[in-house]
């Protein structure tokens, strides 16, 4: 199973022997044997005592919870971790060293402008009717690419990412029907359907890469592109940064193929919500869209905490102790 998505009003959990119990009213119990879940994402009223906490954080299970209408995360639960903490020591000696920073920032956003232009090419077959846009998108981000080298500090990285991301969403914008509304990214809310799934795309990968990091015992909340930042998971961030496209591409096709349509969504103040059946749907596709950029985001994870060692002081194995 891997993953248990809760989506339902009046859900209640509780543990039996080696399952996760799923009651609710008039319908008959169901139960998920706990050895089969790696994470739990809930959505609106879910009840459950710390027991239920305990037993998840116990199998290794993640947890995230996602507010009832927004899908914003509202909390999230990680199982135990890697045990070397020197791994944190590097990664927190490597934050004080801006060459290698820049390196690592230019390689995560030459990784983002390659899968921006891979996503564009691969619509230029699809949408002759759009080619010029998609060409003219396609020539400012290889010329991007080839500023990228010059860029000595991270500001000028950024200026690099942001006139890309600029001239992406100008051409991937043409890829969408009028009736969505899609101009260009927006969030905080999402204001049209394009974006509630961005949103919520972006979101669960953001906790599949945070769950990486941790796994490999490395500090979410410390990034080298992204700047460390009050709550935000940082290192998470720079994780899918090259991975956004393709999730742009996934949700492309989510409307290409009419699995989601302008009727699967809701305008509540302001904000676009996909409805009960939408998220129903984009669950469904997500899952099986997902599996290999999770096994891709625990190699980066491992890759870069074998990487950060060399920063690592000599440290004493000392042991468990605790005394």
């Amino acid at each position: 199973m891997g993953t248990l998505y809760l989506d339902r009003r009046d859900l209640t959990l509780r543990v039996d022997g080696k399952r996760l119990v799923i009651e609710e009213p008039d319908v008959r119990p169901r139960g998920v044997p706990l050895a089969l879940l790696e994470r739990v994402v809930m959505q609106g009223q879910v009840r459950f005592d710390s027991g239920v906490l305990a037993v998840l954080a116990e199998q290794g299970a993640s947890l995230v919870c996602l507010s009832a209408r927004h899908s914003r995360r509202t909390a999230l639960l990680l199982g135990p971790g890697h045990g070397d903490a020197r791994r944190r020591l590097a990664q927190y000696q490597l934050a004080f060293e801006p060459a290698a920073r820049l390196a690592l920032a230019r390689g995560l956003i030459a990784g983002k402008l390659a899968a921006q232009i891979r996503l564009l090419e691969a619509a230029q077959a699809r949408r002759p009717d759009a080619r010029k846009p998609l060409h003219d998108g396609i020539q400012t981000l290889r010329g991007l690419q080839a500023t990228l080298p010059e860029a000595m500090n991270r500001d000028a990285v950024l200026g690099v990412e942001g006139a890309g991301a600029a001239a992406y969403y100008a051409a991937f914008a043409e890829l969408f029907a009028p009736s969505l509304a899609f101009a260009g990214r927006n969030r905080r809310p999402p204001r049209d359907p394009v974006n509630a799934c961005l949103s919520l795309g972006y979101t669960l990968l953001h906790f599949e890469a945070v769950r990486a990091a941790y796994g490999a015992g490395l500090d979410p909340l410390l990034g080298f592109y992204h700047e460390p930042a009050y709550g935000r998971e940082s290192l998470a961030c720079d994780l899918i940064e090259p991975l956004r496209p393709r999730l742009d591409g996934w949700v492309w096709g989510l409307f290409r193929e009419r699995r989601l349509r302008v009727e699967d969504f809701v305008m509540d103040k302001g904000a676009c919500l996909l409805t009960k059946e939408g998220r129903q749907t984009f669950y469904a596709g997500y899952e099986l869209w997902v599996s290999p950029l999770r096994r891709y985001l625990r190699r980066e994870s491992y890759r870069l905490a074998h990487w950060l060692q060399q920063w690592t002081p000599a440290l004493a194995e000392s042991g468990n102790d605790e005394s």
